[in-house]
């Protein structure tokens, strides 16, 4: 490991041992330390063997210090991960901590690169900032970060699913952008930058740069006359330039204790068109830490939350606003968000791979961790929501557990969801004796909804599971007792005391008959069976019960059979 790199490691390794250490008030602990690191650093992890001892060290170093050392030594290195701590403190009594400095108003913004539909990560930051709003009576901005036409290459369907998804969890912004509709207002700052000492273009290939860069030394673009960066940034304007050949940087310190920050890319040239009509003519584009930032300017941004991976863009825009005397908005960073029980990655583009190979039938697939899947299975957006707030903004990284969002949905749901019998993969049983139909309610706690008939016309479909043994009677529900008897089931009565006092089985069944051919779609894959008759009269979008298997929304009814998704137990 060489110097250079060995003093990246020590300096980032610092700053997550003083966070670990001040967050949970104690010594920092290795594991906690490495974890982060190596997360927010993947070029460190070629040198895997030799970063725990280095690791170790610091830590080592950092538990020496007190309590009192520790604070002040991470309010200069990383004063907005103390505040987000403090913040957290100060709010225990709710998931969300209150946001510092809010008595000049709150206004917040997501900023969602449209390259996709959103996926369940995505819907953390609407529903905290929603919250938000609400909370403070604020403001809602939703700005489509979309200035990268070539590796975040915009979708054009996403802008609206975006919009219907953030609707969806229950919020509306109060103003919507397009980046890529903004262009001017960027070149024009960029103009004001270059005039005010703060910006040069560079023509030096990335690679020549980056060695300068690293060793602290100026490019020799870095002196150039303002006039001469001010033709050269029009002629990139104009598209003179191709891609590579020239960029403006912002000019910062080029001896700085992290290279990420010197001198960091403004604006560079790409050749190919943006997908928006609007849009297609411009080759000159904004990084997203120069546009996003003079976007939180513009439109007032006061809070902001970013992932704490991007602790760097805060440190970057603060040049910026430095060189226009304005005033930085207060910063919340929190960890990623993981979720259990998908087998897919929370990726956009990873969803996108497997659409486009067939793997998944669309972004609403069930099997897809995506708010459109939620949607179509029967999951409320406010579940989500719930669950998202309860997550708080720690720093650390939380997972989210799909367990928690199937029971607020199930609290949202079940008072409304009618109940249904539905019998996978049924055994056919004929019936002998007994009533000519079975009348289960509608809702076990709405008497006033009334009883289903589900008819019975001499054989039902039971699931094999179900099944007694010859001589062993069932309970079908809404009908009454059968025994079997070699292959067949016999009535024998109505008498409840058969299950309240013999243990007698209740179980679900549907007319072999007058049955309606059911296809349940599930995370698992589909599930084929028959349904009760009524099953035919629910509408499209409702949500219902089947009984002993689950929720589920009615997405279509055909000549050939209803086909719903699978929400939850």
């Amino acid at each position: 490991m060489d110097s250079e790199l060995r003093d990246r490691v020590e300096r980032a390794a610092r700053t997550h041992a003083l966070l670990n250490a001040v967050k949970y008030d104690s010594d920092a602990d290795v594991g906690a330390v490495m974890g982060p690191l190596m997360g927010e650093n993947p070029d460190f992890r070629d040198h895997a063997d030799e970063i725990p001892g280095v690791v170790g060290s610091v830590v080592a170093e950092v538990n020496d210090l007190s309590p009192a050392e520790r604070r002040a030594e991470l309010e200069e290195l990383a004063p907005e991960e103390l505040a987000a701590i403090e913040s957290e403190d100060e709010g225990e009594d709710h998931p969300l901590p209150d946001l510092p400095n809010v008595d000049d108003g709150v206004v917040m913004r997501a900023a969602p690169n449209p390259n996709g539909p959103w996926h369940l990560g995505h819907a953390r930051m609407p529903a905290v900032i929603g919250t938000y709003k609400e909370r403070y009576d604020g403001r809602f901005v939703c700005r489509f970060d979309d200035t990268d036409p070539e590796t975040k290459r915009p979708d054009l369907d996403a802008y609206d699913a975006i919009l219907d998804a953030i609707e969806y969890l229950g919020f509306e912004p109060d103003e919507v952008l397009r980046a890529s509709d903004r262009l001017e207002t960027y070149y024009d700052h960029a103009r004001e930058l270059i005039d005010r000492g703060g910006a040069y273009t560079c023509s030096c290939p990335q690679g020549e740069f980056s060695d300068l860069k690293n060793a602290g030394e100026a490019c020799p673009h870095r002196e150039k006359e303002a006039e001469q960066t001010k033709r050269e940034f029009e002629a990139m304007v104009d598209g003179n330039y191709s891609a590579g050949e020239m960029t403006l940087r912002v000019r910062t310190d080029i001896t700085h204790k992290n290279p990420a920050l010197r001198d960091w890319v403004a604006f560079r040239m790409i050749d190919r068109p943006h997908p928006r009509p609007e849009a297609a003519e411009y080759r000159c584009w904004p990084m997203l830490d120069f546009q996003s930032g003079v976007d939180d300017h513009l439109t007032g941004v006061t809070h902001i939350i970013r992932g704490i991976d991007l602790q760097d863009s805060a440190k970057r825009q603060r040049f910026v606003y430095d060189y226009f005397d304005w005033e930085y908005p207060e910063v919340v960073h929190w960890g990623h968000v993981q979720v259990d029980e998908y087998d897919v990655t929370l990726s956009t583009s990873t969803i996108k791979e497997l659409i486009d190979a067939g793997e998944l039938d669309g972004w609403d697939d069930p099997r897809a961790p995506t708010l459109a899947s939620l949607r179509r299975r029967g999951i409320r957006g406010q579940a989500i929501v719930d669950a998202m707030i309860e997550l708080g903004t720690s720093t650390s990284n939380v997972e989210l557990s799909m367990s928690a969002v199937y029971a607020n949905n199930r609290d949202l749901i079940d008072d409304d969801a009618n109940r249904y019998f539905f019998v996978r993969d049924g055994v056919e049983v004929t019936v002998e004796g007994g009533p000519d139909a079975g009348h289960p309610p509608v809702h076990p706690e709405h008497e006033e909804r009334g009883r289903r008939d589900v008819p019975m016309s001499g054989a039902v479909l039971v699931e094999p599971a179900d099944l007694p043994a010859p001589g062993d009677r069932v309970w079908l529900k809404g009908y009454g007792c059968v025994r079997r008897v070699d292959d067949r089931f016999e009535y024998v009565g109505d008498d409840i005391a058969a299950v309240r006092e013999e243990d007698v089985p209740v179980v679900h069944w549907a007319p072999a008959e007058e049955g309606v051919p059911l296809r349940l779609r599930t995370m698992d894959g589909d599930v084929t069976g028959v349904a009760e008759p009524a099953i035919a009269d629910a509408a499209v979008d409702d949500v219902v019960q089947f009984e002993r298997v689950g929720f589920a929304r009615v997405d279509d009814h055909a000549d050939d059979g209803t086909v719903a998704y699978f929400a939850h137990e």
